[in-house]
Formats: C-alpha cells, structure tokens, sequence
C-alpha cells in the first residue's frame, strides 16, 4: 500500500502524506484534557448549537450591559470623524446620501444589514460541520474569539455611529424609510446599545465568512461570493451610516487577534487542518503471552 493516500472532498483532491499537519497536532498536543480538547475532531451537533446559542446570548447580555456612556461615545464619534479627515477618507457621508438617494437600493441594504450577518454567518458554521468536521472546531473558535475580544472595544470606546452624530448630517436610512434594518433605530433602540460601533463585527463576522469559503471552498464562483460577501457588507455599514471605516478596521484587527488566538491553540490556521478528523485510535491489543 502507498504511503500517500488521495481522498476526493468536494471536487478538490486531499493529499494526506506523513509529516502532514495530521500528524503533527497529534504528535504535538499534550496529554489529558487539554491534549484531547486541541486534537481536531468531529463535533457534535447537541453540543455546538446549545454552545452558539448560549455564547451569543452571553455576548448580547455583555454588549447590551456596557454602559451607553452617550457623552463619551459622541465626542468620540467627532475624534474619529476629525481622524479621517485628516486621513482623506472620511466619504462616509457622501456615500450615506448617494445611496439614500436610490430608494430600493438603501431599502435592500437595510435589511441586508438586519438579516445577512446573522444568516450566512450560520450558514458557514453548517457548512463547516457538514463538510469540513475536522476544521469546524478551531475555525468557530476564531470566530468566538475575535467576537470576544471585540467586547473589550465596546467598554473601552464606545462610540457613537455617524447616524447619531452631533451635526454630521447623516441619514438615519431605517428611520427614513421605516424598515427595520438596526436593532439600533426605532422601536428596537432600547433593547441594543447604541453607543457599540467600534469595532464593526459586521465587518468581523463578514470577513471570517468571506475568507473561511475563499480557502475552503472548491468551486470558483464560491469562492469569488466569498471575497465579495464583506466587501459588500463594508459598502452597506457605510451607506446606512451605521459605522465609519474606521470601525471596519477595527473588525479586521479583532479577526486578526481571533485567527492567532485558533492558530496558537490548535497549531494551525483552521484551512490548513485536516478536513476530516482523525479517528481515534485503537487500543492495542495485549500481546500472547509466551508459554
């Protein structure tokens, strides 16, 4: 039997050869509890979904609980602005009024910006389990982690969105065309904290999305949404005056500290793990005694 085995996933050929990463996490990862929690493995469907259901319920308790601190978050809100006028690229309002003024376009953005971040971002997490077991697990742990660590933002630098600016003279596009794109507008604006712009984890969850389908993915028009799904999302938090470019930054730094976080704990980026976790091994039987 050859030593290299070829697997057909997706339409894309695996390669598994010795010395792979497979092996390497195996032989790497320490013994007990900790050993067994960094090995890939497959996950189980009870446990992932009561986990993403109460994590999310915890990080909207935390978000919503950080105090508004409206003054602070205004004046940083005007530093900001300040800043990327300085940079050259404070657009943002251009684009707000271009957009607001194309109705059926900023309408399907508003519900762009209410549905699709919690939709594909589900959507990706399916298809991880389905697909590519092996990987699920340290990719939804970037994904927990740059969602985690952006709580820190919100308490640190509240910020105000250029919706709620003093004076900037923005559209507040759900409250003009009465659509219910932000928790953050309406009659919804009590029960989320306005002031938790900075950072954007529509940017976050988008691009962890994005980049997630572009490395894992075998067909090139999937891979092609991939890249464009954030970029898109980037173009409607700005035309919805929901967030600055800044904030987007701000998302890109928290995924960066999330994708570190799963590389350290797991020794490798989520795509460059197996696809399919390993069984586990065996016990050996015991050996005939010698009469």
């Amino acid at each position: 039997m050859s030593d290299s085995t070829v697997t057909q996933s997706e339409g894309r050929e695996e390669v598994a050869v010795p010395g792979s990463v497979t092996d390497e996490v195996e032989r790497e990862a320490p013994g007990g509890l900790a050993g067994r929690l960094r090995r890939p493995r497959r996950p189980r469907l009870w446990f992932e979904i009561l986990l993403i259901a109460v994590s999310y319920w915890t990080y909207s308790l935390i978000r919503n609980a950080v105090p508004e601190q409206r003054g602070k978050a205004l004046r940083n809100a005007d530093w900001v602005w300040s800043a990327e006028h300085h940079l050259g690229i404070a657009a943002e309002q251009s684009v707000n009024h271009a957009v607001n003024s194309v109705t059926w376009l900023i309408i399907g953005m508003n519900y762009y910006y209410a549905t699709l971040h919690f939709v594909i971002t589900i959507g990706v997490l399916v298809w991880l389990y389905r697909w590519h077991p092996g990987r699920y697990s340290a990719a939804r742990l970037a994904l927990f982690a740059t969602t985690g660590v952006a709580l820190l933002g919100y308490y640190l630098f509240p910020l105000a969105p250029p919706r709620l600016m003093r004076g900037g003279h923005f559209v507040d596009t759900v409250m003009v065309h009465h659509t219910w794109g932000s928790m953050a507008s309406g009659d919804l604006k009590d029960m989320s904290n306005q002031y938790a712009a900075m950072p954007s984890m529509h940017i976050g969850w988008s691009l962890w999305c994005g980049l997630t389908v572009f490395a894992l993915a075998s067909v090139p028009w999937a891979r092609v949404l991939g890249l464009l799904y954030p970029a898109v999302t980037l173009l409607v938090i700005v035309s919805t005056a929901n967030h600055f470019w800044l904030d987007a930054v701000g998302g890109v730094l928290c995924l960066a500290f999330g994708f570190a976080v799963a590389r350290l704990w797991f020794g490798a980026l989520p795509h460059a793990l197996p696809r399919r976790a390993p069984a586990r091994a065996a016990e050996p039987a015991p050996a005939a005694q010698s009469a």
